[in-house]
């Protein structure tokens, strides 16, 4: 069940990628969750081997050459820009030690 969430969740973020936009995004979330919908009552374990293959190979075709990092996320645009400075009489090896 884990696995199946977290393809369900790289789903959504690979969408995510490509529609920044949360409006024109949400369609297609909604499209993604349908999907797994249909496969919810799915028991056999051969059969949902195939459709998780077939839904990881699709996932794979569809990344984002480019994934979308938010600004003040590490790789980010505005990743450590403007640190502010240390107050009067901080000591930075202890800051660094917290």
């Amino acid at each position: 069940m884990s696995e199946i969430s977290a393809l369900y969740r790289r789903s959504l973020k690979t969408a995510l990628n490509w529609y920044v936009d949360r409006v024109l995004w949400r369609p297609v979330a909604l499209e993604i969750r349908a999907r797994f919908e249909a496969n919810r009552n799915v028991t056999s374990t051969q059969e949902l081997r195939k459709i998780i293959l077939a839904a990881e190979k699709e996932l794979e075709e569809n990344s984002h050459p480019d994934p979308y990092k938010y600004p003040t996320a590490p790789g980010g645009t505005k990743w450590e820009r403007n640190i502010p400075p240390l107050l009067f009489g901080e000591n930075p090896v202890a800051i660094i030690n917290l």
